[in-house]
C-alpha cells in the first residue's frame, strides 16, 4: 500500500484494501489469543504460590475476557467456505399477505440494515421498489464486510410475522411472509460464462424510491433476466446507466454462481441422504410473534428468545451464531443417521 502508484488505479487498490480488512480480521484475534493464553498460563503458575489468592482472581477475569473471544474465533472457523469471506447481495421480496406483507418486508429491510450499522459495516441500496401504502414489493442491498455472506446465509428462506395488522380496521390478527435471499458478492473473476447479448435480456426504466433521486429524468435502473433460468437481478443505485448496468451484470454472475454451488450441495446432500431444501422462498426459516404471546422463534435450531423488538433492531446475532452451530452440526452428521431421518 506505501508503494508509489498504489492509489492510480482506485478499483485494485479497493480490492487490495479489502484483501488486508479480511486477513486482519483473521490475524488479529489470533493474535490476542495467543499473547492472552501466554498471559493466563503465567497467571495460573503464580497463583499456586498466592495465598491471599489475589492472582487467582485475576486469572479468572482474564479467562472472562479471553472466552468471548474464543467464542467468536470459533464462529469465524465455521465460515470456512471461500464465499463465506465475501460482502453479500441481501434480496428481500414481500409474500401472500397484502399490504401487511409489504410492510413486514420494509421492517426486514430495516432490520438487515440496523444489523449492519452496529457491525460496523458498509450498505448501499442497490434495488428498492415501493409498495402502493407501505413497505416495499422488493429491495436489494448490498452489505460489504469481512464475512458479511457467511454470517448471513443462514437468512435465506421466508421469514413470518403474526401480529395485530395495523392496517385492519377491526383489530384482526394476519400472518405476513417476506422471501430473503442472499448471494455472495464475489469477485467478477468466476467461472460463469454469459453471453449477455443472446442468454439475457435487458429492461431499462426510470429509477424510485431509495437511490432513486432522478426518477422521471432518466431511464437509468437497469433489470436483467438471465432467460435460462429465469434469475432476474435490479440495480439503480447510480445516476449512470453505465455504471448500474456493471453492478447488475456482476449481481447477476454472482446469483448464477450461487445458483451452482447451492446445486452441488443438494447433491452431496442427497448422497449422503440428508433432506436439503434450500433456496430463494424456500422453507420458513423464523418466526416472528406480536400477538397473543411476544416471542422470535428459529424453526431449525429451535432457537427463541421473548422480545421480539431488539431482534427486529438488528440484534440478530444469537440467531446468527446458532444457526451457524447447528449448520455444522448438520454437516458432521453421519449418513446413516441423515437416512434414518429421512426414512
Amino acid at each position: 500500500m506505501a508503494a508509489p502508484g498504489f492509489w492510480d488505479n482506485q478499483e485494485t487498490a479497493q480490492s487490495q484494501v479489502e484483501a488486508l480488512k479480511r486477513l486482519n480480521a483473521t490475524l488479529k484475534p489470533l493474535e490476542e489469543l495467543a499473547a492472552g493464553g501466554e498471559e493466563l498460563e503465567v497467571l495460573v503458575e503464580l497463583s499456586e504460590e498466592d495465598e491471599t489468592g489475589a492472582t487467582e482472581l485475576e486469572a479468572a477475569e482474564a479467562v472472562g475476557t479471553l472466552r468471548p473471544k474464543l467464542g467468536q474465533l470459533e464462529l469465524r472457523a465455521m465460515m470456512s467456505d471461500p464465499d463465506d469471506r465475501s460482502g453479500a447481495f441481501v434480496q428481500i421480496q414481500a409474500g401472500e399477505g397484502g399490504t401487511d406483507s409489504s410492510d413486514w418486508a420494509g421492517m426486514l429491510l430495516r432490520m438487515y440494515a440496523r444489523w449492519s450499522e452496529q457491525r460496523g459495516f458498509d450498505s448501499e441500496m442497490l434495488e428498492y421498489s415501493e409498495a402502493d401504502e407501505a413497505g416495499i414489493r422488493s429491495a436489494t442491498i448490498a452489505i460489504r464486510g469481512a464475512y458479511a455472506y457467511g454470517y448471513l446465509r443462514g437468512e435465506i428462506g421466508n421469514h413470518r410475522l403474526i401480529r395485530i395488522s395495523p392496517f385492519d380496521a377491526a383489530g384482526r390478527r394476519h400472518t405476513s411472509f417476506a422471501a430473503v435471499d442472499v448471494t455472495p458478492e464475489v469477485d467478477e473473476e468466476l467461472e460463469i460464462e454469459i453471453n449477455f447479448e443472446s442468454d439475457v435480456r435487458e429492461d431499462t426504466y426510470r429509477a424510485s424510491g431509495a437511490g432513486g433521486q432522478h426518477v422521471n429524468k432518466t431511464d437509468s435502473a437497469i433489470r436483467l433476466t438471465h432467460l435460462a433460468t429465469s434469475v432476474v437481478v435490479q440495480c439503480q443505485s447510480q445516476r449512470s446507466q453505465h455504471k448500474n448496468r456493471a453492478q447488475a451484470r456482476k449481481m447477476l454472475a454472482a446469483k448464477l454462481h450461487q445458483i451452482e454451488v447451492e446445486k452441488r450441495k443438494a447433491e452431496l446432500a442427497a448422497k449422503r441422504g440428508q433432506k436439503s431444501k434450500i433456496g430463494f422462498g424456500g422453507q420458513t426459516v423464523r418466526n416472528y410473534v406480536l400477538h397473543p404471546e411476544q416471542y422470535v422463534k428459529d424453526a431449525r435450531t429451535g432457537l427463541k428468545v421473548g422480545n421480539p423488538q431488539p431482534v427486529l433492531d438488528g440484534g440478530l446475532d444469537p440467531f446468527i451464531e446458532e444457526f451457524l452451530r447447528w449448520s455444522m452440526g448438520q454437516s458432521s452428521r453421519p449418513a446413516a443417521a441423515a437416512s434414518d431421518e429421512a426414512s
